[in-house]
Protein backbone atom coordinates (compact mmCIF):
# COMPACT_ATOMS: atom_id res chain seq x y z
CA UNK A 1 0.00 0.00 0.00
CA UNK A 2 0.85 3.85 -0.91
CA UNK A 3 1.68 5.70 1.86
CA UNK A 4 0.06 9.23 1.36
CA UNK A 5 0.49 10.69 4.56
CA UNK A 6 2.56 13.30 2.62
CA UNK A 7 0.83 13.90 -0.67
CA UNK A 8 -0.52 16.39 -1.37
CA UNK A 9 -3.97 17.08 -3.21
CA UNK A 10 -4.87 18.60 -6.61
CA UNK A 11 -8.34 20.01 -7.09
CA UNK A 12 -9.44 19.95 -11.14
CA UNK A 13 -8.10 23.53 -12.14
CA UNK A 14 -4.71 22.53 -11.51
CA UNK A 15 -4.77 19.02 -12.98
CA UNK A 16 -5.93 20.33 -15.90
CA UNK A 17 -2.93 22.81 -16.01
CA UNK A 18 -0.70 20.41 -15.41
CA UNK A 19 -2.19 17.73 -18.10
CA UNK A 20 -3.59 20.25 -20.50
CA UNK A 21 -6.66 18.13 -21.07
CA UNK A 22 -10.02 19.35 -20.81
CA UNK A 23 -12.75 18.37 -17.69
CA UNK A 24 -14.49 16.01 -20.25
CA UNK A 25 -10.75 14.07 -21.48
CA UNK A 26 -9.97 13.77 -18.21
CA UNK A 27 -13.13 12.06 -16.71
CA UNK A 28 -13.11 9.75 -20.07
CA UNK A 29 -9.52 9.16 -19.50
CA UNK A 30 -10.22 7.88 -15.74
CA UNK A 31 -13.07 6.13 -16.93
CA UNK A 32 -11.20 3.60 -19.59
CA UNK A 33 -8.22 3.41 -16.39
CA UNK A 34 -5.50 5.70 -18.36
CA UNK A 35 -5.62 8.37 -15.76
CA UNK A 36 -5.61 8.38 -12.19
CA UNK A 37 -8.50 8.09 -10.47
CA UNK A 38 -10.44 11.56 -8.34
CA UNK A 39 -10.88 11.47 -4.58
CA UNK A 40 -14.40 12.64 -3.15
CA UNK A 41 -13.65 15.39 -0.26
CA UNK A 42 -17.42 16.06 -0.06
CA UNK A 43 -20.57 15.69 -1.99
CA UNK A 44 -18.81 18.70 -4.71
CA UNK A 45 -15.50 18.72 -4.57
CA UNK A 46 -12.87 16.03 -5.82
CA UNK A 47 -8.98 16.27 -6.03
CA UNK A 48 -6.15 13.80 -7.00
CA UNK A 49 -3.03 12.85 -5.05
CA UNK A 50 -0.28 15.01 -6.70
CA UNK A 51 2.17 12.04 -6.56
CA UNK A 52 -0.84 10.42 -9.05
CA UNK A 53 -0.46 13.28 -11.63
CA UNK A 54 3.21 14.04 -11.72
CA UNK A 55 3.28 10.16 -12.60
CA UNK A 56 1.11 10.65 -14.87
CA UNK A 57 2.74 13.96 -16.34
CA UNK A 58 5.94 11.78 -16.66
CA UNK A 59 4.71 8.82 -18.99
CA UNK A 60 1.11 9.88 -20.13
CA UNK A 61 1.31 6.70 -22.76
CA UNK A 62 2.41 4.34 -20.36
CA UNK A 63 0.82 5.59 -17.29
CA UNK A 64 -0.60 2.68 -14.74
CA UNK A 65 -1.65 2.88 -11.22
CA UNK A 66 0.37 1.87 -8.53
CA UNK A 67 -2.66 0.43 -6.50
Amino acid sequence: MIDRSRDSLVRLPEVRRRTGLSTPTIYRKMKVGEFPVRIALSANVVAWYESDINRWVSNPLGWQSAA
